[in-house]
């Protein structure tokens, strides 16, 4: 029988833990910097859409369309800058988060790739740009 990544992961614990997690090693990895300050100093807000768009998108209860209307991610976030960079830093933080909080390993890769063409998407700019 069919069971959707919701299933698999765990439901609504295990999709907050891997929020927690990820949100966890955004704010204290040097390294993720550069995504980080895209968000607002208290991350509870982002925490909280994430989680919401994260059950609907992993095939549970669709909590951020009930809330906000469909995702429509790209132009939610146009307003930022995202480069290889920024996508690159927005993955290591996933990949850490999912590596501490899924078990399965095929689990993992699957979330991990489709995470990867979600982050690919999400790319508005394709030269780095130097901030003076």
């Amino acid at each position: 029988m069919f069971q959707t990544h919701y299933e698999r992961i765990g439901g609504e614990a295990k999709i907050r833990s891997l929020v927690d997690a990820f949100y966890r090693h955004m704010d204290e990895l040097p390294e993720a910097y550069g995504v980080r300050k895209m968000h607002a100093e208290d991350l509870s807000g982002s925490r909280q859409k994430l989680f919401d768009f994260l059950s609907g998108w992993m095939g549970g209860p669709q909590l951020f369309v009930e809330k906000h209307g469909q995702p429509m991610l790209r132009r939610r976030h146009l307003h930022f800058t995202i480069g290889d960079t920024e996508r690159d830093q927005w993955l290591m933080c996933m990949k850490m988060a999912l590596t501490d909080v899924i078990e399965s390993e095929p689990l993992r890769d699957e979330l991990y790739t489709a995470f990867v063409k979600v982050a690919d998407h999400m790319r508005n700019r394709s030269e780095p740009q130097h901030r003076h």
